[in-house]
C-alpha cells in the first residue's frame, strides 16, 4: 500500500447490496455513487462491507472483498478451511458457499457468458443448466473433497511452503490445503522449509502410487536434499532453459483413464481432479458417438487422451491425428498411443500445423483448447472440414461462449451441453459442447 497511487481508494469501505454472480470467483455491487465493485467472499443477495483491495478514483471498476457480512444468504457457511477468506490464499472462491449453491453459480455463471457473448440460451444449447458434481464429491456443507491432485506450492523468504494470495505475490503460508488429494497431503510438503526455493509442485498420480515433486530454485541456488514422508521422485526447473530436468527417480507418473495407462512427463498436463479424465473422455465419446471407419482430430491433444478412446472405436480401418504443440507431451502421447498404427501425432501450433496437413475434409472433432479458447481463425478451419460432430472441451465459459459463436458463424449449431464440477471450492468448472452442421438441427 505504501506505493500505491495517490488517488487509490484501497481500503476504503462500502455498505453495499451484492448483486449476480460474475466469471471469476466473485459478485457485482454499486456503491450508492453507481461505482462498479467486484467483490469476492460475498453471495448474491448479501449485504456486507465491502473494502477496496485494487482500484483508484478514476478506475472503471474495483476490486473488493467482503469482510464484514451484514445481511447473509441462506446459502453461506463458515468456510471449513482457516486459511480461505480475506486477504488469505487465493486458492479457493467459494468456500463460505454450499456445495449445491456452489454448482449453481457456476451454472448462473455458464448462462450468463452463453447469452453474452454467443446469444444462446441454456435450452438453445442443449444445456438443462445443472453442473453435475465428480463422483464423490457430493458432501454435506463443511466437508471438502480431497480432489486437487497437482499442488504448486509458492515458497516465502524464510523457506516456507504456502500459496499465493489472491491476485498477489504474496505467500500465505499454510500446513495443509484441504483439497489436496490425500496422495499430495501425505508428502508431508508444508512439514519442512526449503531454503533457497522459489517453488515446489507436488502430483500424485491417480492411476498409480507415483508421487512426484518439481522444485523451482531460485536464482543461483543449490537444491536441497529431498526427504519427504512418502517415496517421491524429483525433478528441477533449470535455471537458464527454465526446461525441466529430472534429479532423481522417474521424470513421468502414470494415470488412467479409459481403462489405459497413459505416461505424462516432466510435470505435463493431465487433468487435476482424479476422476476428471474418466468423465471428459466418457462425456466427450458419447458426445461423439464414433463409428468404425471414422476419421478424426484430436486437437490440442496432451498425452492422447481423446485421441486413445477414439482409436479404439474407430477400429482398424480408422484413423486419428492429433496436434500438440508440447514437445514432451507429443514424445508421450506417441508412446501412450505406440500400438495404433492409426494414429498419428504432430507438434505444433494447431494454427500452424492444421492447415499444413492439407486435410479437408473428417468425420469427427475433438478439441480441448487452453484456457484462451481456439480463436475465431482456427474455428473457422474446423467448421470448413464437415465433420459430422465436433466436440468442445472447455475449463473457460468465456472462451467456449466466443468460439461457439463462431462455429455458428461456420454453420455448426451446439447439440448438446454439459457442465462438471471438476473444481470444487473454486470459481472454475469444466464444460462439453457438442456440435454438429446447423441443417442437421433443423
Amino acid at each position: 500500500m505504501q506505493n500505491a497511487p495517490a488517488d487509490s481508494l484501497i481500503g476504503q469501505e462500502y455498505e453495499v447490496e451484492v448483486g449476480p454472480v460474475a466469471h471469476g470467483g466473485h459478485c457485482i455491487a454499486r456503491t450508492e455513487a453507481g461505482r462498479v465493485l467486484f467483490v469476492r467472499h460475498a453471495l448474491p443477495g448479501e449485504r456486507v462491507v465491502a473494502r477496496v483491495t485494487e482500484g483508484e478514483s478514476t478506475s472503471r471498476f474495483l476490486r473488493a472483498d467482503a469482510v464484514e457480512i451484514l445481511q447473509p444468504s441462506k446459502d453461506r457457511v463458515e468456510a471449513p478451511c482457516p486459511f480461505a477468506g480475506p486477504g488469505k490464499c487465493g486458492g479457493c472462491d467459494w468456500q463460505h458457499a454450499k456445495p449445491g449453491a456452489q454448482r449453481r453459480l457456476k451454472g448462473e455463471v455458464i448462462a450468463e457468458q452463453l447469452q453474452r457473448l454467443a446469444g444462446l440460451t441454456p435450452e438453445e444449447a442443449g444445456w438443462d443448466g445443472t453442473v453435475m458434481p465428480a463422483e464423490g464429491d457430493k458432501l454435506p456443507a463443511g466437508e471438502v473433497p480431497q480432489w486437487r491432485t497437482r499442488v504448486q506450492y509458492a515458497v516465502d523468504a524464510e523457506g516456507h511452503a504456502g500459496l499465493r494470495r489472491h491476485r498477489s505475490h504474496e505467500v500465505e503460508v499454510i500446513d495443509h490445503c484441504m483439497i489436496a488429494a490425500e496422495g499430495v497431503s501425505e508428502l508431508g510438503i508444508e512439514k519442512r522449509t526449503w531454503e533457497g526455493m522459489a517453488s515446489i509442485e507436488a502430483i500424485a498420480a491417480t492411476g498409480s502410487q507415483d508421487r512426484q515433486v518439481i522444485l523451482t530454485p531460485r536464482p543461483g541456488a543449490r537444491l536441497p536434499i529431498v526427504e519427504l514422508d512418502k517415496p517421491v521422485s524429483v525433478l528441477r526447473v533449470g535455471e537458464k532453459d527454465k526446461a525441466i530436468h529430472r534429479v532423481h527417480g522417474r521424470d513421468f507418473v502414470r494415470e488412467r483413464a479409459d481403462d489405459r495407462t497413459y505416461r505424462v512427463g516432466g510435470g505435463g498436463f493431465w487433468q487435476v481432479h482424479p476422476k476428471a479424465a474418466q468423465t471428459l473422455m466418457l462425456a466427450v465419446m458419447q458426445g461423439l458417438t464414433p463409428r468404425k471407419g471414422d476419421t478424426a482430430l484430436d486437437l490440442y491433444c496432451g498425452v492422447g487422451l481423446f485421441a486413445g478412446a477414439i482409436a479404439d472405436r474407430v477400429g482398424d480401418k480408422g484413423a486419428v491425428l492429433g496436434i500438440e504443440s508440447g514437445k514432451r507431451a507429443v514424445e508421450d502421447a506417441r508412446h501412450n498411443l505406440a500400438a495404433y498404427d492409426r494414429v498419428r501425432i504432430e507438434q505444433g501450433k494447431v494454427e500452424q500445423v492444421l492447415p499444413r496437413t492439407r486435410i479437408t475434409d473428417v468425420d469427427l472433432i475433438v478439441l480441448d483448447p487452453p484456457r484462451a479458447g481456439a480463436g475465431k481463425d482456427t474455428v473457422h478451419h474446423l467448421a470448413s472440414l464437415g465433420a459430422r460432430r465436433i466436440a468442445y472441451v472447455a475449463c473457460d465459459p468465456a472462451a467456449l461462449a466466443r468460439d461457439l459463436a463462431y462455429f455458428r458463424d461456420g454453420g455448426y449449431r451446439v447439440r448438446t451441453l454439459r457442465a462438471f464440477d471438476l473444481f470444487p471450492m473454486t470459481h472454475h468448472v469444466e464444460c462439453v459442447a457438442i456440435l454438429e452442421p446447423a441443417e442437421k438441427g433443423r
